[in-house]
């Protein structure tokens, strides 16, 4: 029986989909209704640690490729405030909801770019290692914290917290909320329909060590979601987005060295003063350049056995982002939806067997 996902290559899965408007504010809306919206995270939204946020894109720097054809752009603060949202929703715990809030504050521009700099492909978690450094270390949080009778302790560390984040292939509040928006922008493959139908279905249930998981209530919506959710991973695992982010992290890499970008630069501009300070000192290297305007203006790439001459070329091993969900049966019982539906026992498992071509590769300009 062939791959599930042999159909979806790269330019079919951008363009399968009509256009479609998209709105953060009504995206939302669904996951939180402005009825119950967490007035309280009004004074934490304004700290400089998080709107520095709004200058970073979530999708690692595509939206400045024309490889890609992202519909709009969804700040990593946006992120930040959805996965708050949904916190919230499910669990009206303020620690909860402020630790996720604040789980992405150390996030350099360019998001996970960050990560392939610094040859973590394939955990892409390098990112996270300031995070409670700089929440603990920021005084205008602890007074709002201390507002709230909260300590940094208590929200330092979204991982203590099981519906906020927990181990692929779970399904947590983070997973979640990058997965709808990455599908909006990168393909326009969900519909507001679509989220509301699939959000609406979740429940918190306990999983089997007995911990709190956001699970679905209906088997027939879990599977549409993990076959969802399975092909904006299997975007996320093609040779183009490998070759994008990791080439733009050799610009990086490049700029610094050349003296166009400083360290601190990553953690104190945006990504368009970025894309300025390179642009403005063009006068670079002949690498760099070429790099450069490659990356800027590359639409497609070549799929190939091996390297090839006057191209650049990737051979990786990315993070593999999926999921198999738990699932409340009609006798009650709670189940993992590998277990229940051998369509999404097909899905992941050829997600989890499928593989690219060796390299990906563009010819540089």
């Amino acid at each position: 029986m062939p791959n599930f996902f042999q159909p979806y290559t790269w330019d079919y899965m951008l363009e399968r989909n009509p256009p479609r408007a998209y709105s953060v504010a009504d995206y939302h809306e669904i996951l939180c209704p402005r009825a119950d919206y967490p007035a309280f995270l009004k004074p934490y939204l304004e700290l400089p640690l998080l709107t520095r946020l709004k200058g970073i894109g979530l999708l690692c720097g595509t939206d400045w490729t024309k490889l890609y054809r992202n519909r709009f752009y969804y700040s990593r603060f946006d992120h930040s405030l959805g996965v708050a949202l949904i916190i919230w929703h499910f669990t009206h715990d303020k620690a909860q909801t402020i630790a996720g809030l604040l789980h992405d504050v150390s996030t350099p521009v360019f998001s996970h770019v960050s990560d392939f700099r610094k040859g973590d492909a394939l955990t892409q978690t390098a990112t996270e290692e300031p995070n409670e450094l700089l929440i603990r270390g920021d005084a205008a949080l602890a007074r709002l914290l201390a507002a709230d009778s909260l300590t940094a302790d208590q929200v330092c560390d979204y991982h203590n917290y099981p519906v906020a984040d927990n181990e692929i292939p779970q399904l947590s509040a983070d997973r979640l909320e990058y997965m709808y928006p990455s599908g909006m922008a990168l393909d326009g493959s969900w519909t507001y329909e679509e989220i509301r139908r699939t959000y609406g279905d979740l429940r918190v249930l306990k999983n089997e060590e007995g911990l709190p998981e956001l699970g679905f209530a209906t088997p027939e919506i879990a599977t549409e979601y993990t076959e969802h959710f399975c092909l904006i991973g299997h975007i996320l695992q093609l040779n183009e987005d490998k070759l994008c982010l990791h080439m733009l992290g050799q610009i990086m890499n490049l700029a610094v060295e050349e003296g166009v970008l400083r360290e601190e630069d990553f953690m104190t501009l945006s990504e368009p003063e970025i894309i300025k300070k390179i642009e403005d000192e063009m006068t670079g290297s002949q690498e760099l350049k070429s790099l450069y305007c490659t990356f800027r203006d590359m639409t497609s790439i070549v799929h190939s056995q091996g390297k090839l001459a006057g191209h650049f070329c990737v051979n990786l091993k990315v993070k593999l982002r999926y999921i198999n969900p738990l699932v409340q049966m009609p006798d009650g019982s709670v189940r993992r939806i590998r277990e229940v539906s051998p369509q999404a026992d097909k899905i992941i498992s050829d997600f989890l067997s499928w593989e690219d071509t060796p390299f990906g590769c563009v010819k540089l300009l």
